[in-house]
């Protein structure tokens, strides 16, 4: 099973970029599907974006669409999300998940998680 570390959470003003990676252990990362999610203070984590194990296919949530990309690096065995314009209302623990199938959009059913990095968007 993959071991997931995320990095590159910060404080940034609103309008800016960050990009997060997610950094896994193991020699079978090219088999996994991976996504990003996130946890606001008092909310339920939720999807933010997914991509397929050869990076052939993504999806996002409808709030990040045309702001953020998600990519992988399977030589690297890491994955990145590019945020762009951020808003305030992007402030949130972001979190690195894997799955051999499509990453489900339910939490309960994720079984392999980073722990998290915490991203503060300033107005």
């Amino acid at each position: 099973q993959l071991q997931l570390v995320e990095s590159g959470g910060g404080l940034v003003q609103a309008g800016g970029s960050l990009r997060l990676s997610c950094a896994a252990s193991g020699r079978t990362f090219n088999t996994y599907n991976m996504g990003w999610f996130r946890q606001a203070p008092g909310k339920e984590r939720e999807f933010v974006a997914e991509i397929s194990w050869s990076g052939g296919r993504t999806d996002y949530a409808d709030s990040v669409k045309g702001r953020f990309t998600i990519s992988r690096d399977n030589a690297k065995n890491t994955v990145y999300l590019q945020m762009n314009s951020l808003e305030p209302d992007d402030t949130a623990v972001y979190y690195c998940a894997a799955d051999r199938g499509r990453i489900p959009r339910v939490v309960r059913y994720i079984s392999v998680w980073g722990q998290g990095t915490l991203v503060t968007v300033s107005s």
